[in-house]
C-alpha cells in the first residue's frame, strides 16, 4: 500500500507549457485535489485531462475543512494541494494544512514548478544572491509607507506582489521612502502574452507606469534593489584614527579586534578599511 501523502503541487503562472510532467502525474494519481478556487483549477485539469475530484481549500476555509482533509490522509488517501497559480503557500493559502499534516505525522512532498517571484528575480537584472519576499504591501498608504520604512535599509533585493489597482500608489511610496534614484523593476504578466519588464530608477519606472494604463493591469511583481552595503568609507574619522594607531603597533587582525572594543565599530569593517589603505 502506498504511503498516504500530501503533495504541494506548483501549477503554471500563465503559460500552460510550464506545467511539469511530475505535477500532471501527481494530480492524476492522488485521490483528491484541494484547490484554492475549484472553478479556476477545473480549467487546468480539463486541459491536462485530469479527472481527479476537486475540493475547495482557501483562506476562508475553517478548521473543520482542514481536519476533514487530515482524516482522509489518515485513512490512507493521498491529496494534492494547489493554488490558482504558482507554488502554493507563497502568498497563497495552504500552510495550515501543511502544518496540520506534519503534526499528524503525514508525509508532505513538494512538487516544484513555477513561482512568480523567482521568475521575476531571475530576469530582473537585480542581485539575486540575497533577497527577501514581503508578499503584498498594506492597502492603506500610512501602513504601506511604514512597512517600506522598515525595509529601506535592506541590502538584499526586496520583492513584493502588488495588485494592479495599487501599483501606482505603491511606486509613489517607494519613491517617497526609498528615494527617486533607487533602482526598481516592475515585472508584469510573467509567462503570458503581454509579459513586460520595466526597469530603471523608482522615479523613471513610476513615470512609465503612470503614462501607460496597460502597465496597470494583470499580475505584478515589484522588485527593489537593496540599499548600498556599509563600507569602510562610512567610518568616522575617530574610528579610522584609532585603527591606524593600533595597526602601527599590532598585527591588523589584533588591531581591528581591539579597535572594535574601543569604538564599537565592527572589526571586519575596521580591518577592511585598513586593507583598503594599502
Amino acid at each position: 500500500m502506498t504511503e498516504p501523502t500530501l503533495y504541494v503541487v506548483a501549477t503554471p503562472i500563465g503559460n500552460l507549457g510550464d506545467m511539469v510532467p511530475r505535477a500532471v502525474e501527481t494530480l492524476q494519481t492522488v485521490q483528491l485535489i484541494a484547490a484554492e478556487d475549484t472553478r479556476h483549477s477545473a480549467k487546468l485539469l480539463e486541459h491536462f485531462h485530469i479527472k481527479t475530484p476537486l475540493l475547495a481549500y482557501h483562506d476562508h476555509s475553517d478548521s473543520k475543512r482542514t481536519q476533514y482533509l487530515i482524516e482522509k490522509l489518515r485513512a490512507g488517501e493521498s491529496i494534492a494541494l494547489i493554488s490558482d497559480a504558482g507554488t502554493p503557500l507563497v502568498s497563497d493559502p495552504g500552510y495550515q494544512l501543511v502544518a496540520a499534516a506534519q503534526a499528524a505525522g503525514v508525509r508532505v512532498v513538494p512538487i516544484p514548478g513555477a513561482c512568480a517571484l523567482i521568475a521575476a528575480l531571475a530576469a530582473s537584472g537585480l542581485a539575486s544572491d540575497r533577497f527577501s519576499f514581503e508578499g503584498f504591501l498594506p492597502a492603506k498608504q500610512v501602513a504601506r509607507q511604514k512597512r517600506l520604512a522598515e525595509l529601506v535599509g535592506n541590502t538584499g533585493t526586496t520583492i513584493f506582489y502588488e495588485a494592479p489597482h495599487r501599483i501606482l500608489e505603491s511606486l509613489q511610496d517607494v519613491v517617497a521612502v526609498f528615494g527617486a534614484e533607487r533602482p526598481v523593476v516592475v515585472a508584469r504578466e510573467l509567462t503570458k502574452t503581454f509579459e513586460t519588464f520595466l526597469t530603471g530608477s523608482a522615479a523613471d519606472v513610476l513615470a512609465q507606469v503612470a503614462a501607460d494604463s496597460n502597465q496597470q493591469r494583470g499580475e505584478i511583481v515589484l522588485l527593489v534593489q537593496g540599499a548600498p552595503k556599509p563600507d569602510a568609507a562610512a567610518l568616522d574619522s575617530e574610528a579610522t584614527r584609532i585603527m591606524a594607531l593600533l595597526a602601527a603597533e599590532l598585527p591588523p587582525k589584533k588591531a581591528s579586534a581591539l579597535a572594535e572594543n574601543i569604538t564599537g565599530v565592527k572589526k571586519k569593517q575596521l580591518y577592511q578599511w585598513y586593507v583598503d589603505q594599502k
